[in-house]
C-alpha cells in the first residue's frame, strides 16, 4: 500500500492520511537544504562533517565549498490540508550510502529528484532506482546562482525521460518553491496510480 489513512479518531479528531515521500539526487544537490525548507518541524538531519578519509572516494566537482554530507537520511514534515501530512525522507547521495535507499523507498508514495544542470549526469542514478521500481517521480531542477538555464524540454531530452515525467524548475531554498515541487509530484503519482488500476 502507498499510504495508509487511519480511521481511528477521538471524538470528533481523524487522523490525517501520512504520505511517505523521497528526495533524492546527486550529492550537494540540495536535498538537506530542500527539507529543511519546506519542513514545518525542525528537521532531522544526519549531516557528517567530510573528512580527508572520503578524497578520492567523494567527488566534489562543482561542489568544492561543500564541507558536510548526509550519511543516513534528512527527514522532515509538511502538511499541505488538514487531512493530508507527508514525511520527508532526503537520501545519501553518495555511492557507499546507498545500502540506505531501499529501506528509504519501502512505502514511499513518490519521489523527487533533484538536478543541477552543471552534474546533470549526477541524477542518473536516482531516475533508475526509481523507474526500476516503479516509484513516481518528477525533476525539480534546482536554480543555483551562476548556473545556466536550460529549458525544461532540454533537460527532459537530455535525461532520456518519459513525457508524462514532470520536470519543473525549484528553488531548495524557498519554502513556496519546494511545496510547489511537492504538490506536483503528489498531482503526478496520483495520476499514475490511476493509470495502473484503470489499465
Amino acid at each position: 500500500m502507498d499510504y495508509e489513512r487511519s480511521e481511528r479518531s477521538a471524538g470528533s479528531l481523524t487522523l490525517p492520511t501520512a504520505i511517505k515521500i523521497l528526495v533524492a539526487g546527486g550529492f550537494g544537490v540540495g536535498k538537506t537544504t530542500l527539507v529543511g525548507a519546506v519542513s514545518e518541524t525542525r528537521p532531522l538531519r544526519t549531516e557528517e562533517v567530510l573528512t580527508e578519509s572520503g578524497v578520492g572516494i567523494d567527488d566534489l566537482s562543482g561542489v568544492e565549498g561543500k564541507n558536510t554530507t548526509t550519511v543516513a537520511m534528512d527527514f522532515g514534515r509538511i502538511t499541505i490540508s488538514d487531512d493530508l501530512v507527508l514525511y520527508l525522507f532526503g537520501t545519501p547521495g553518495q555511492d557507499r550510502f546507498w545500502f540506505v535507499w531501499d529501506e528509504l523507498a519501502l512505502g514511499a508514495l513518490g519521489a523527487v529528484v533533484l538536478a543541477d544542470t552543471r552534474r546533470l549526469a549526477d541524477c542518473f542514478p536516482s531516475i533508475d532506482y526509481f523507474e526500476g521500481r516503479g516509484t513516481p517521480f518528477v525533476v525539480a531542477v534546482n536554480c543555483f546562482e551562476g548556473s545556466r538555464r536550460y529549458k525544461l524540454d532540454e533537460v527532459q531530452a537530455a535525461l532520456n525521460l518519459d513525457p508524462d515525467v514532470p520536470v519543473l524548475l525549484c528553488d531548495a531554498r524557498q519554502r513556496q518553491s519546494g511545496k510547489e515541487v511537492l504538490i506536483t509530484l503528489l498531482e503526478h503519482a496520483m495520476k499514475a496510480r490511476e493509470a495502473r488500476r484503470s489499465g
